[in-house]
């Protein structure tokens, strides 16, 4: 071998134009996935939806993803490939408990009548924009590509530096201040604050922004820093004592805090508004519970028998034509097939882990994880985020998205784990019962939650209520 000659191997999974259609099926909503369907449709003769089909079509002509009564699950069938794209963390939301409001807090129809709107720019959309015209390595380039994709409607790296390390790629060998690095260059992007990891980080970039001759800002950010409590309590008296200043340099900066955005992703949140209807049905047969797919909610589309007689006719292009067409279509009707297979699956995995909350109600939600199902199924961790977001199922308890069932857990006395879920159920029971002329602090509600045998920290009470949208114990005496 040469000097300076070196061969290397590498796995690489292909995206065939087969594999990107069932990716991007699977992770459609019931409402896109119908759109989507019909504009395939009106281009390719060789596909109809069953209401179209013509008299005398049999059955088998016709694909119905699910049948009327619940199916028998079958956990041999494989998804056609493991996808291996990074997961999309399940969102937080974040409460801002200041009083400010924070500065930044279709169908085509006839077009004589109707205007066309352009479709509104997603938060991910407005970073990519901005990360297209940044200098930044190939490395870098990367990283910051999947914080982006991490983040919440808020604009929070809920997840946090492990969240985006796990997603990486094992062979970039990222460490946590490359990362970190990365990160703190996007909270500069437009709406600063960006890919923060909690209020204060959001709040101390954005001050950072302003001039430093900029009156009081080096007082907001030290209020920022270590005394946002007793801002939220508007306890100004106290805070000049402790900062050793005047309460009109306090109410000063609090002025300054309170035009900032808590919530700086919230205002490029182009979630459009759906009607929702259950994906999946859970019922109880006797002492175990089921699933069954929505058959409503389910697309049939078929093959068109007439265009289909007409290829053996055809000659030349047009034969040539006519078969690809065939083909596309045969080819989507597998994907669907592949796609209502999966959202089976996975509904049937998380009921049967989750039972106890449908039997017994939010305290009951046990810790789950997207590796645990995926590893149940044997998918890959990136099948099972798109397959349980906006995929809605209907219980005796209400209709939750799939995403809902999972959450992180605490241990408990017994060694076992409580999910984030139901510490957020038992929480917010504590508080309802409370006298409302003494509500409970966070410190007093950590210490009944460890009562009874739940190891969690006020810390991780305050995260919980603020996610709750409960007010602290002082907020909530005022209102009382």
């Amino acid at each position: 071998m040469k000097p300076g000659l070196q061969f290397r191997l590498n796995q690489q999974l292909t995206l065939t134009p087969q594999l990107q259609q069932a990716i991007r099926l699977l992770q459609l909503s019931q409402l896109e996935l119908e759109a989507e369907l019909r504009q395939i449709a009106e281009g390719n003769p060789l596909l109809e939806f069953e209401e179209e089909a013509a008299p005398g079509e049999t059955e088998e002509e016709t694909f119905a993803a699910a049948p009327a009564e619940a199916p028998t699950v079958d956990h041999d069938v494989d998804d056609g490939a493991d996808w291996g794209e990074p997961d999309a963390p399940a969102e937080a939301p974040i409460d801002f408990s200041l009083s400010g409001t924070g500065a930044g807090s279709g169908s085509r129809g006839d077009e004589d009548f109707e205007p066309q709107n352009a479709a509104p720019e997603t938060l991910q959309e407005h970073l990519l924009w901005q990360l297209n015209l940044t200098p930044l390595g190939t490395r870098q380039r990367l990283i910051a590509t999947i914080i982006i994709d991490a983040l919440n409607a808020d604009g929070y790296l809920a997840e946090g530096i492990d969240g985006v390390l796990a997603a990486l790629p094992a062979d970039l060998d990222a460490s946590v201040d490359e990362v970190e690095a990365v990160r703190r260059q996007l909270q500069r992007f437009d709406p600063t604050g960006i890919a923060s990891l909690d209020l204060r980080d959001c709040l101390r970039v954005q001050l950072e922004q302003f001039d430093p001759a900029t009156p009081q800002r080096e007082l907001a950010m030290q209020i920022v820093a270590g005394e946002l409590e007793l801002l939220a309590r508007n306890d100004v008296a106290r805070l000049a004592r402790k900062l050793r200043t005047s309460e009109e340099d306090v109410a000063a900066a609090a002025l300054l805090i309170r035009s900032l955005d808590p919530r700086p992703g919230a205002a490029l949140d182009a979630t459009p508004v759906e009607y929702v209807a259950p994906d999946v049905y859970a019922y109880k047969e006797g002492t175990r519970w089921k699933v069954s797919l929505n058959p409503d909610c389910q697309p049939r589309l078929g093959l068109n028998q007439h265009y289909c007689s007409l290829i053996a006719q055809a000659r030349g292009e047009d034969a040539s034509w006519m078969r690809g067409q065939l083909q596309e279509a045969r080819w989507l009707i597998k994907s669907l097939e592949s796609r209502a297979e999966t959202l089976l699956k996975v509904a049937d995995a998380i009921v049967r882990r989750q039972s106890a909350f449908l039997d017994y109600g939010p305290e009951a939600m046990h810790p789950l994880v997207l590796r645990e199902v995926a590893e149940e199924v044997g998918m890959h961790e990136s099948t099972i985020s798109r397959v349980t977001t906006r995929k809605y199922i209907h219980t005796p308890r209400g209709t939750f998205e799939l995403k809902y069932f999972f959450s992180s857990g605490v241990s408990t006395e017994d060694g076992g784990g409580a999910s984030a879920t139901a510490i957020q159920a038992m929480i917010k029971k504590l508080i309802d019962a409370e006298d409302p002329r003494k509500p409970l602090s966070d410190q007093a509600l950590a210490e009944e939650l460890n009562r009874k045998g739940i190891q969690v920290a006020r810390r991780t009470v305050a995260k919980y209520r603020e996610a709750l949208r409960i007010p602290s114990s002082s907020e909530r005496q005022r209102a009382g």
